[in-house]
């Protein structure tokens, strides 16, 4: 197998024109899958068809669960982040990472935990540091990190964290990172030849809790009423919970109160899905009369904003267990059961 069977790349600020002459550097018959993040938020992303303008490797929006074949250029969509897990590719609505979602460090992390050693990762241009941590874990799994020359870049601050950050294997100038990828998947950088990690886990992806993936526990816990953080201390045997205002609760009272905020935070959620069918139809409505395409279009996100605010209705009216009528229930019994 080749020493590198899968190569990631991740871009910002002056990324489209950078991919598109990486890309179009590369021949055809180039034996690794290529995964590409390029910073686009929520906007419409082209960058797929801007590659396959310039470039011979076919390239195309993720779609979530599709194998990871090699000679296919793959782009993260947009307002989703892209990921590995379990040798398939998948598009989560994680929350933001350095501010941007579709961002470079899941990606990389997860590539990083599949392939170890068989990773090879690409900074190219771009503001600030999205990156260099998913960069530093792909180098210390033992893969092969590289970055754009920061003289050469058009926006500097990406590739010089990495630079800064991160023991580089190469640091070159845009045009010879085609050629170094080449040497690189046909095994002549003259470095040895490794397999790659075939491990399952999705270990530090830390984006979504669906699909195997889990919520890292949260540095700590806070206050229901004003949002800052809560100490924990016992007297006795009660465990009391106060945050820096004032605020305190037990145990008990903290469960209490979490559930009231969670509630009404998820029912103004109800409330925004439902004031968003609203307006969704009354656009179609509006354009209907002249273009039934839009209406239709409209006329979908309606329908989708309201079934997603009956399902989380009804989430939130399903029971939920609660600490502190079953702790009551017990002192109950067992005052009950008092000779």
């Amino acid at each position: 197998m080749p020493r590198s069977p899968i190569i990631v790349i991740g871009a910002s600020a002056g990324g489209v024109t950078a991919l598109r002459v990486l890309t179009a550097g590369l021949p055809r018959s180039v034996c690794a899958p290529i995964l590409v993040v390029l910073h686009v938020g929520a906007h419409r992303s082209e960058l797929p068809a801007l590659l396959n303008s310039t470039g011979t490797i076919p390239a195309k929006h993720a779609e979530d669960g599709e194998p990871i074949l090699p000679g296919h250029i793959y782009v993260a969509p947009s307002d989703r982040h892209m990921v590995v897990v379990d040798g398939v590719l998948r598009l989560v609505r994680g929350p933001k990472e350095n501010c941007a979602r579709p961002a470079i460090d899941p990606l990389f992390r997860s590539v990083a935990d599949h392939y170890g050693p068989g990773a090879v990762g690409v900074i190219l241009t771009g503001r600030l540091n999205d990156g260099t941590l998913g960069l530093m874990e792909i180098k210390r799994r033992g893969g092969i990190a590289i970055a754009q020359d920061p003289k050469d870049a058009a926006y500097p601050g990406m590739p010089r964290s990495a630079a800064a950050h991160v023991s580089l294997d190469y640091c070159v100038p845009l045009s010879e990172i085609s050629e170094l990828l080449i040497k690189l998947v046909d095994r002549k950088d003259g470095k040895e030849v490794v397999m790659p990690n075939t491990s399952t886990g999705t270990k530090g992806t830390g984006t979504d809790v669906a699909d195997g993936r889990k919520f890292e526990r949260p540095v700590t816990v806070t206050c229901p009423d004003c949002g800052g953080a809560l100490n924990r201390f016992e007297v006795g045997s009660i465990v009391k919970f106060g945050c820096h205002i004032g605020h305190t609760y037990t145990a008990e009272t903290m469960a209490a109160a979490q559930f009231e905020e969670m509630e009404k935070v998820m029912r103004a959620a109800v409330r925004f899905l439902n004031e968003r069918a609203e307006f969704c139809l009354q656009m179609a409505d509006r354009d209907g009369a002249t273009d039934p395409d839009a209406s239709g279009e409209w006329l979908d996100a309606s329908k989708q904003a309201l079934d997603r605010a009956y399902k989380l209705r009804d989430l939130v009216e399903q029971d939920w267990l609660t600490p502190e009528t079953s702790k009551e229930s017990a002192l109950a019994n067992a005052v009950r059961d008092r000779p």
